[in-house]
């Protein structure tokens, strides 16, 4: 879904507490669409995550290593627990990423800025999960987390 005034699920979106909730939670994010590119926001994104005490997971098949860690090609490839995952692909390629989320044990799944699907989110909320749809992250953290250590 291209326009997102249309979207009620973006609009009604995760309340703060429950995302800043799921961010102090987390020790293991899973960075589904990693780029190598440092130009690109998800690079910035897993560097930033990185450097606030995250374990950072790359999920991407076009490559072995990203920022010194071994590249999976899918979720359900990725071995041992993931806490979040963080997407970064386009909505049409997120409900299987869901469903691997779900299959993982993952307990939020987060669609970066832009992302939004309301399925596979109403999906993931029936099985349990957080779900923050068209937030980004770093940006989040920032504001509800790094301003108060």
């Amino acid at each position: 879904m291209s326009d997102l005034t249309e979207c009620p699920l973006a609009r009604i979106n995760t309340p703060d507490p429950e995302i800043e909730k799921a961010l102090r939670a987390a020790k293991t994010i899973a960075i589904v669409g990693l780029s190598p590119n440092s130009e690109r926001p998800s690079h910035d994104v897993a560097v930033y995550l990185r450097s606030a005490g995250y374990r950072i997971i790359p999920v991407n098949p076009a490559q072995p290593e990203i920022l010194g860690e071994k590249c999976w090609p899918d979720l359900d490839s990725v071995p041992g627990p993931v806490d979040l995952v963080d997407i970064f692909l386009r909505p049409d390629r997120i409900p299987p990423v869901v469903d691997a989320a779900i299959r993982k044990g993952a307990k939020c799944v987060w669609m970066q800025l832009g992302i939004v699907h309301n399925d596979a989110a109403r999906a993931a909320r029936d099985a349990g999960l957080t779900v923050v749809m068209n937030r980004c992250t770093k940006i989040e953290h920032a504001r509800l987390i790094a301003g108060t250590r």
